[in-house]
């Protein structure tokens, strides 16, 4: 059984046991979380929200982290204009429990 959730302006396609990094959600490690479903499958049977479903998806939170270091440079050759910055972006990390 799989289904589309959608969390931090994103859509993700999650299955029971699948862990999947998602934009910072403000819990703390070990919290259970319940996600709106768009759209539910068991293989057979499709069904489509419009725009949600009633049911939800569960998950717990395994872990707040930091992702690498990006590094965003700016260039204008022959002007003498450079400028570096380093981004590192905020996820959490959670574990699909339950489909209901």
């Amino acid at each position: 059984m799989f289904a589309v959730i959608k969390t931090g302006g994103k859509q993700y396609l999650v299955e029971e046991g699948e862990s999947l990094k998602i934009e910072k959600l403000d819990v703390n490690q070990g919290d259970h979380v319940s996600f709106d479903m768009l759209m539910k499958s068991d293989g057979e049977k499709l069904e489509l929200g419009k725009p949600l479903l009633t049911s939800k998806v569960e998950a717990e939170v395994i872990e707040q982290g930091r992702a690498d270091k990006i590094e965003v440079v700016k260039y204008k050759a022959k002007s003498r204009y450079t400028r570096r910055r380093g981004h590192r972006q905020c996820y959490t990390k959670i574990k699909i429990t339950k489909i209901a």
